[in-house]
């Protein structure tokens, strides 16, 4: 091999290194590419839990819709309301 050729391969072999780096590190690289595809696992995670979320407030809303001893339900636990055929006992202190 002669002494030019030897000059050619090192700077072929530099020049190759330097688009691997590039490649690597470079904008819109392998680096970033990795990093969106975290972000895209982050939002397909967060995209089912919000399906979820949506399903569950739906059937909560067909429920008080449709459904009279859900809404009672409802009215007792969350408002603190009593029907007319309940007696409430009111204890000292509370």
């Amino acid at each position: 091999m002669t002494t030019r050729q030897t000059v050619l391969l090192s700077m072929a072999i530099v020049v190759l290194f330097s688009f691997l780096l590039v490649i690597v590190f470079g904008d819109k690289g392998l680096a970033d590419f990795h990093l969106l595809r975290l972000e895209h696992k982050r939002l397909v995670e967060s995209n089912e839990t919000l399906l979820r979320e949506n399903l569950r407030l739906y059937q909560q809303k067909v429920r008080l819709e449709k459904d009279p001893l859900y809404i009672e339900h409802v009215a007792r636990e969350e408002l603190g309301l009593v029907s007319t055929n309940d007696l409430v006992f009111i204890a000292p202190g509370d």
